[in-house]
């Protein structure tokens, strides 16, 4: 009977109750408690194993290219970083509230590693996350333009709860770049949160876009409410050598 429990479990994909049906028949304490607390157990075996595969799923679908946690930030290197605004944001209520933020900074200072952990955090709270460098991200969608898979891209984008672009701004914008961007944020605006981490002070944000007008819109849509982090000193990367 065992053998077919767990065939059938398996067969209906509940790994996660098979496993533990499976650990407590062979520890046999299943008859060390009632029916209610052994169906428990199995339930809840079952959902956290599922919870767990959809967290596996968001991490990774997220893309991104560091692995950074909220609780490895380094605080003690003198940076200009406000602990307690990243601790505010570290509950990642501000995707709730469809709140923007940008990072910016010098070289080597963890603008990334800051992004990447917010990102992370928006995974772990069940948030859609997505993580693009901004030349490989533009790049990809003015490809998509050629062979016909514009749309589906920036609808993948679009429906992204946080949407992080990495290294804007590393130079000036195009006019097609300029028009995807605007797109981008003109779908998220007051729907979606964007972070977005730069070398380049906002205030020089406006000649990297170009064209005052696209300028304007894009950075009223994006920087004018969003949480600020600006870092400064010298390269942690340096320093670690």
């Amino acid at each position: 009977m065992t053998h077919e429990i767990l065939q059938l479990m398996q067969n209906l994909r509940l790994g996660g109750m098979r496993s533990s049906y499976e650990g407590l028949v062979q520890a046999k304490n299943s008859n060390a408690v009632s029916n209610d607390e052994f169906i428990n157990i199995l339930l809840q075996s079952e959902w956290e194993d599922r919870e767990h595969k959809k967290l596996t799923r968001r991490i990774q679908s997220a893309g991104f290219r560091y692995r950074s946690f909220m609780d490895e930030i380094d605080y003690v290197t003198p940076r200009g970083l406000d602990r307690t605004l990243l601790m505010r944001l570290s509950d990642v209520s501000f995707v709730q509230r469809s709140e923007n933020i940008i990072i910016t900074g010098a070289t080597g200072v963890g603008k990334s590693y800051i992004a990447t952990a917010l990102g992370h955090q928006a995974c772990l709270m069940g948030y859609r996350t997505a993580y693009h460098g901004a030349q490989k991200l533009f790049a990809k969608l003015r490809m998509s333009k050629a062979d016909e898979s514009y749309f589906k891209e920036m609808k993948q984008i679009e429906k992204q709860d946080l949407l992080i672009i990495d290294d804007f701004g590393m130079q000036a914008l195009d006019q097609n770049t300029r028009m995807m961007l605007m797109e981008i944020i003109e779908d998220r605006h007051q729907d979606k949160s964007t972070i977005i981490a730069s070398q380049i002070p906002v205030d020089k944000w406006h000649e990297i876009i170009g064209e005052s007008t696209i300028a304007d819109a894009i950075l009223d849509r994006l920087v004018h409410t969003a949480h600020r982090i600006e870092l400064k000193g010298e390269s942690l990367r340096k320093k670690k050598k």
